[in-house]
């Protein structure tokens, strides 16, 4: 689908005047702790898995602590993320592929890094961009919802998603973006109950439009 240049300066512009700085809210002290934090953020809060992560990293810091670790321990302290039992699997997977395949060191291109058990290429963007500060669009829930409402992708695939918004979000802003857009969906656009009539962009955004639009036909 097109998108007009000045529609898409028009919403660069204004995510960045209202998040002039974006960061990852997982914590993390090493690309290895940010690839599995991310791993476990998979439908589950970033604050949620800061609290999980902060006692697993403190047991197991490094690739071949956690390779080593009890897969019962594992699923112990990563219980309250949800979906444990897989999670605890791919994460001591992860660790053990890391350790025999890379010297314990992390990958820094996504062809080797969504091989990882439990790495699709969302999670391995983060990781690009976060921890190796390479040029990424990551495509989480947010994005996925917020670009189709503002009508800058009809696609649902996110890899589809991710390529689209590539060719007309400048490179030099594709961190920054999807951070940006992150932040705007837990502030402003909400996947069930949009602020649309405080959402800045309410005027270039075809959902808002619509929305507003059904809004006054049922009144």
């Amino acid at each position: 689908m097109t998108v007009g240049s000045s529609k898409i300066k028009t919403i660069l512009q204004t995510l960045s005047g209202r998040y002039p700085v974006v960061k990852t809210q997982l914590e993390h002290g090493t690309p290895f702790q940010l690839l599995i934090a991310t791993i476990l953020s998979a439908q589950c809060t970033d604050s949620q898995v800061n609290k999980v992560s902060k006692n697993l990293f403190y047991a197991y810091p490094d690739p071949k602590a956690l390779a080593r670790a009890p897969l019962s321990q594992i699923k112990k302290i990563i219980y309250s993320t949800g979906f444990y039992n897989n999670k605890a699997k791919n994460i001591k997977a992860c660790a053990l592929v890391l350790v025999n395949e890379y010297g314990g060191v992390v990958p820094e291109d996504i062809e080797r890094l969504v091989k990882l058990p439990g790495v699709g290429r969302k999670t391995a963007n983060v990781v690009l961009s976060a921890a190796f500060g390479q040029d990424t669009i990551v495509v989480d829930t947010h994005v996925m919802r917020i670009s189709n409402r503002l009508g800058l992708t009809d696609k649902t695939d996110p890899v589809k998603i991710e390529y689209e918004l590539m060719a007309i979000i400048p490179r030099k802003a594709w961190n920054y973006f999807s951070l940006q857009l992150i932040y705007f969906g837990r502030e402003i656009c909400d996947a069930k109950k949009p602020l649309c009539p405080d959402c800045p962009l309410f005027k270039i955004c075809p959902f808002g439009k619509k929305r507003e639009s059904d809004l006054l036909i049922n009144l």
